[in-house]
């Protein structure tokens, strides 16, 4: 695989992983380093994961996983774009402890947003393509463009608040269902 090639897939995988960093960013009342860290770590280590995954289930596995994980990451996203929409509304004061670079949050974002790298690995086994390269390139390119979408969201929430935080879940609501609507329609 041609590194032009490379690049191209590893931007378009992260493009998920940026625009939701990008809506996390704006929701924490203050981005701090370890915000940064846990998220971009995170993000760029599942982008990593997936492909090697995909890459070694095979065939039979991922017939399986393919019928029903543009439902996962649709349900994901729209669960957890849901409750920061819900979040923006709610009268209750808001605090610092919803943070979304934290526990099952963290985790469910990290799936969500990298489980297309799985059929990506499958693919690159199909055509005879060491993963090793490539999972590289695609997690160090997700991590990189989850940094610079968390520190353009903070930017843009400390201007623009809940007015942000409701867009952000629109933001993962439409992927949740672009993946939805992507699988549905192939």
């Amino acid at each position: 695989m041609d590194a032009i090639t490379l690049t191209g897939l590893a931007l378009a995988l992260a493009m998920d992983a940026f625009a939701v960093a990008l809506g996390t960013g704006a929701v924490l009342s203050r981005l701090t380093g370890r915000h940064l860290f846990r998220l971009g770590f995170h993000f760029g280590l599942f982008q990593a994961l997936m492909p090697v995954i995909g890459w070694l289930a095979g065939l039979t596995v991922m017939q399986w996983v393919e019928a029903w994980d543009h439902w996962i990451a649709f349900s994901l996203l729209a669960i957890i774009g849901g409750r920061m929409i819900y979040e923006a509304f709610s009268d209750e004061e808001k605090t610092d402890d919803r943070d979304p670079t934290k526990g099952l949050s963290l985790v469910l974002l990290s799936i969500a947003t990298s489980i297309d790298a799985l059929a990506v690995g499958f693919s690159l086994s199909v055509i005879g393509v060491s993963i090793w390269i490539p999972a590289l390139i695609i997690g160090l390119v997700a991590g990189v463009l989850t940094l610079v979408g968390m520190l353009l969201g903070g930017r843009i929430g400390d201007r623009w608040g809940s007015r942000v935080e409701i867009f952000g879940g629109m933001v993962l609501i439409a992927i949740g269902i672009k993946i939805l609507i992507e699988h549905l329609s192939a």
